[in-house]
């Protein structure tokens, strides 16, 4: 077999390496719940589906994420970011840019209000509303913190973190309501996030185009499924005396199961994918300290620094794709030249 030209690896090498990385995450996540659940002491056995399911969900986002930066391109553009990351000088020179970037790019996504306010606030509302579950859910998954009662008597409550404690509250005041309906309310927050993307993705011609079921609309369908039986298994229990109770609780399970299996190898793949694209802002924002911006060869648009093009002309060395030369003109101009190539050597053979 010939080997790999570039920088890329051989697709067998590739898959052992990262299979090896994602037995290790999970047999480290296995070790991590039971250590701190002390000894499975505070492990709640009928969370156990839930449990199993995330660690499922390591191997597939250590497997995964193995092979995507195992890539030529993605190795590239993570070793700068972790450079930039980590360099004294860009942290002496520009000390709020990485909490900026990390907060705009990550937390708020301003750029997505450039394409769309109404996409920005469902993202925004699905976002808030998956990471305040997965701070809820994860770690009482796990055993890491529990909910004990203070008195026999009393609605006083303890919250314990790895058996030690961190907070009492009364159950029946404001505090105590949040501390037990945090996952009610991060479905609120979910449902219409997730139900406007699934209208556009229904209605809008743009959207629909090119779209597949499996990897643009069951995540959607997951979530607002997760979230409607969270909220309905409360409902039950302080309206209908428990009615429906058991059904409810056995197809949310399925439901948040299923989307934790799928989480690695669908869509949702991007949250674990997007916190590398900062490192990617800072290398970006760096480079125009360092070097000349440079401008296209065809139209004279500025298309980025030369750090950047010389970044993008690497990788395409590594790709073996013989054409870095065009790392110096802009998304239009490529375009443009790509369909004036088609129409004078591919069309002109069919007059």
């Amino acid at each position: 077999m010939p080997e790999p030209k570039g920088g890329a690896r051989s697709p067998g090498s590739v898959q052992a390496r990262a299979s090896l990385v994602a037995t290790a995450v999970s047999a480290l996540l296995v070790l991590a719940i039971v250590f701190g659940s002390r000894m499975l002491r505070d492990f709640d056995s009928a969370l156990l589906p839930y449990a199993v399911a995330t660690v499922f969900l390591a191997f597939g986002v250590a497997y995964r994420y193995t092979v995507w930066v195992s890539s030529p391109g993605a190795r590239r553009l993570l070793r700068k970011g972790w450079r930039s990351f980590f360099s004294l000088r860009n942290a002496r020179r520009a000390p709020t840019a990485l909490p900026r970037m990390a907060a705009t790019y990550l937390g708020f996504q301003k750029f997505l209000g450039a394409r769309s306010r109404a996409r920005w606030a469902a993202h925004q509302l699905i976002f808030w509303g998956c990471v305040l579950a997965a701070l809820i859910t994860f770690p009482l998954t796990w055993g890491w913190f529990t909910f004990t009662a203070g008195t026999g008597s009393g609605p006083g409550y303890e919250m314990r973190i790895w058996g030690i404690k961190v907070l009492g509250f009364d159950a029946l005041d404001a505090v105590g309501w949040v501390m037990f309906h945090g996952l009610d309310l991060a479905a609120v927050l979910v449902i219409p996030g997730a139900s406007y993307f699934l209208w556009r993705r229904l209605k809008d011609r743009a959207a629909t185009t090119g779209q597949r079921f499996a990897y643009d609309l069951i995540p959607l369908i997951a979530l607002i499924v997760i979230s409607v039986t969270g909220l309905l298994l409360t409902f039950s229990s302080l309206f209908l005396h428990g009615g429906g109770y058991e059904f409810l609780a056995v197809l949310h399970m399925v439901a948040v199961v299923f989307t934790l299996i799928y989480l690695p190898f669908g869509k949702f793949f991007h949250i674990v994918q997007r916190p590398a694209a900062v490192g990617t802002q800072l290398f970006t924002y760096t480079a125009r300290q360092d070097g000349p911006v440079l401008d296209c060869r065809r139209c004279g648009e500025t298309i980025g620094t030369a750090p950047y093009v010389d970044n993008l002309r690497g990788t395409m060395r590594d790709l073996d794709l013989g054409f870095d030369e065009w790392a110096e003109y802009c998304p239009r101009c490529k375009r443009a030249l790509r369909g004036a190539a088609y129409l004078s050597h591919v069309k002109k053979g069919f007059q």
